[in-house]
């Protein structure tokens, strides 16, 4: 049965983008080692340790579809139809743009619960992988989210985009968490209590 993962890279201060969208902050730890793992584009191979690579051989594997935002689409332009993680995308949106950027992705106008439902049936087994702000903090307070895993960068940005801004009231536990460390990241992987935001 397929997992829902919640995948971003943060600042330890819990911004995932600095308030003009950049990431370069971020997103260092992609090229920073000497272990090369290939995307699904062929123009895109991540350079990074062995304990990020196993991580990321690990998503590539595994990834069955990705849900994300209509802003996050926007912001990437619709990474030219094809997500270097390699599955079906899934866009939460209010509206289809009318011209998408390229073919490939699908938008859910019928909120997140409707995309995650969707996500899982083209998954299959294998895992539904949550991108973007909004999307996961609906996600966490609907009770869809299995796992958290958040990616570490040792920078603080002050300020810019939040991964967790608006979660309602009610906390929202996570198990103890898997820890690797990697060359400039630290890879934590939560387990979501069950019901714990209900």
């Amino acid at each position: 049965m397929a997992r829902v993962i919640a995948d971003m890279t943060m600042s330890l201060d819990g911004f995932i983008a600095d308030p003009d969208d950049g990431v370069m902050e971020l997103f260092g730890w992609f090229g920073n080692g000497d272990v090369e793992t290939p995307s699904h584009i062929d123009t895109l191979t991540f350079r990074t340790s062995e304990a990020s690579a196993a991580l990321l051989r690990e998503a590539l594997a595994h990834t069955g579809a990705l849900v994300c935002g209509r802003r996050l689409y926007e912001v990437t332009k619709g990474w030219g139809g094809a997500h270097p993680i390699g599955a079906p995308i899934f866009v939460v949106t209010h509206e289809p743009p009318a011209q998408p950027y390229a073919p490939g992705a699908t938008f859910v106008t019928d909120g997140v619960a409707a995309a995650i439902e969707q996500a899982k049936a083209v998954a299959g087994d294998r895992d539904v992988v949550v991108a973007s702000a909004e999307i996961t903090q609906q996600c966490l307070v609907a009770g869809l989210v299995d796992e958290l895993s958040v990616n570490i960068a040792p920078v603080l940005l002050g300020r810019g985009i939040r991964w967790f801004d608006r979660l309602g009231d009610t906390p929202i536990r996570l198990g103890d968490p898997q820890v690797v460390e990697g060359r400039g990241v630290t890879h934590l992987r939560y387990p979501v209590t069950p019901g714990s935001s209900s």
